[in-house]
């Protein structure tokens, strides 16, 4: 037993996590940092050291999640020698294919300035624990919490009870966080979950060694558009009209992959066994397929989740209470989110908690917080709802591609990598900026998703999916410094004017593809963009990009 482990009967904390995983730990360890007197228990289920590879799915970061890993929790050297560094997102429209190099494939040919990676979560969550006891956390792995009393209205403090190594174990703590993912401890306790219409499902496994692209054509040019010649470490997309199949490497040696898709368009029975999954791909995408029968990829696992997207009805509580990660939200793996909204709420935890700590009135904060975090999920949420049937569509697909990293790295990732996520002033004065990219985002959602409908009614061949091309996105000017860009250091007005000039280009984005939508089909409904450009007249030279009809 280790000192971290050795605890009296009774015992009062400034805060209990309930749950060690990945949000529960980079909360711990990002409270310690702020505050190093801060006194932390964390209650996870499971005992460490967790297996490496085939342990949990959530491998893939994007620009807010990596940049909370590395920036805010300083662990960027354990990344940077743990695990691998992305090549970016990577998609293939090669439904029933295995002409791969044919197919039209969107991603970037040079990896793009801010970093991100792909993480093998058992061997990250094993550091993570080591970081939070030598931070001196006191981090109880193999605990499983048997009662929780929560306080409410005044000071008193909340009662937890948990068994650990065959103890029974009581305390008391100030603020309850809870980070049990799909648990939900305090959700099941205060009854908040709230339903999601997005309904689509997800089967995954692990296997042994690395699926490189690289062995799916001999092509001398395919294999050499890319700088270094690396798809292998891209989140590789492979999609389909409802559905999209992903492979992610693992620095343990293992490749992660998983089917996504829409309920009803490929109900999860047709998938829900590593057979019936496999014979799925053996139809949708063979030369995945035949690549997984190589002897040498062993199966380590297989797991399926239905209806895996989830709501909640409160997060922040001025009783000093809060929810993280799984326990609260979670949306859909298409862009990899979920570190980020673990990022985003574990700093605003923080910031609540710290409030309280230093005497001020905490509790409005948490009102203000939570819609908020709210608002990013709501908006977040309207990339994904009703629109897998688009996935399929290499003429649309590559522009709402091109249009939702705009949009994510025009506002939000902006604010969370500038750290101006609690500066509750400034986003007042910024309202009506982030009101219009909302407006802008909705119709642009709406339009593509009427694009596509238009397409299939149209009967419109998927041509673009013939030529074998490369849109590359590296090569689109304004789309690669956006990129760069969220490594800039701002003060408050140049911030202001940098989202200003943001929404400005969402502006020039959403005018661009309503032209080329009413190119392709010249009746179809504008979806309110006329009424919201009309007024700005954008200048389409902003944006321009390619267009697979092009």
């Amino acid at each position: 037993m280790t000192v971290n482990d050795a605890i009296p009967d009774t015992r009062h904390h400034d805060v209990v996590v309930l749950g060690g995983g990945l949000a529960g730990l980079t909360l711990a360890i990002q409270l310690k940092r702020r505050d190093p007197a801060i006194d932390i228990a964390v209650l996870e289920r499971r005992t460490h050291p967790v297996p490496e590879a085939a342990f949990k799915v959530g491998e893939s970061t994007v620009e807010i999640g990596a940049h909370y890993f590395a920036n805010v929790l300083g662990l960027r050297e354990h990344l940077e020698t743990e695990h691998i560094r992305k090549f970016g997102f990577r998609f293939f429209f090669s439904d029933g294919r295995r002409d791969i190099d044919r197919c039209t494939e969107l991603g970037v040919s040079r990896i793009l300035p801010t970093p991100s990676w792909q993480i093998d979560r058992g061997r990250f969550e094993n550091f993570l624990g080591e970081e939070a006891r030598r931070l001196g956390v006191r981090f109880h792995d193999g605990a499983t919490v048997r009662g929780l009393a929560m306080a409410s209205g005044d000071d008193a403090p909340h009662a937890i009870t948990w068994e650990h190594r065959g103890d029974t174990v009581s305390a008391t703590a100030r603020w309850v966080v809870d980070a049990s993912g799909r648990a939900g401890l305090l959700k099941r306790k205060f009854d908040l979950a709230a339903p999601e219409v997005h309904d689509a499902n997800a089967v995954w496994w692990r296997v042994d060694g690395v699926i490189d692209p690289k062995d799916w054509s001999d092509d001398s040019d395919w294999l050499s558009r890319c700088t270094p010649p690396d798809r292998w470490r891209s989140t590789n997309h492979m999609c389909g009209p409802g559905y999209w199949f992903w492979l992610i490497p693992l620095s343990s040696g293992a490749h992660s992959l998983g089917i996504v898709c829409d309920a009803v368009m490929h109900p999860l029975e047709t998938m829900n066994t590593h057979d019936k999954a496999m014979a799925w791909l053996r139809e949708h995408q063979p030369r995945v397929a035949d690549a997984l029968d190589r002897p040498e990829h062993g199966l380590q696992d297989f797991l399926f989740l239905r209806h895996f997207s989830h709501g909640c009805k409160q997060v922040f509580s001025g009783d000093r209470w809060a929810l993280t990660g799984e326990a609260g939200v979670f949306l859909d793996p298409f862009y990899s989110p979920g570190s980020d909204y673990i990022g985003i709420a574990n700093t605003l935890i923080c910031d609540l908690i710290a409030k309280d700590r230093d005497g001020h009135a905490f509790a409005p904060y948490a009102e203000i917080y939570q819609q908020l975090y709210f608002g990013f999920f709501e908006n977040t949420m309207t990339l994904y709802r009703d629109q897998y049937p688009l996935f399929g569509d290499a003429q649309v697909m590559p522009v709402k591609v091109i249009w939702d990293y705009t949009y994510y790295w025009a506002l939000l990732a902006p604010l969370f990598c500038g750290d101006k996520l609690t500066e509750i002033t400034l986003l007042g004065r910024l309202r009506p900026q982030f009101e219009r990219g909302r407006a802008l985002n909705l119709a642009m959602q709406a339009l593509l998703r009427a694009w596509g409908e238009a397409n299939r009614a149209a009967g419109t061949p998927d041509s673009a999916s013939l030529d074998g091309r490369l849109l590359d996105q590296f090569d689109i000017d304004w789309f690669h410094e956006m990129n760069r860009a969220l490594h800039d250091a701002l003060d408050n007005p140049a911030f202001a004017q940098r989202i200003r000039d943001n929404v400005a280009r969402m502006d020039a984005l959403a005018a661009e593809t309503l032209q080329r939508a009413r190119a392709a089909h010249p009746d179809i409904d504008g979806c309110g963009l006329d009424a919201l450009l009309g007024a700005t007249t954008p200048d389409v030279s902003l944006a321009p990009i390619w267009y697979a009809a092009a």
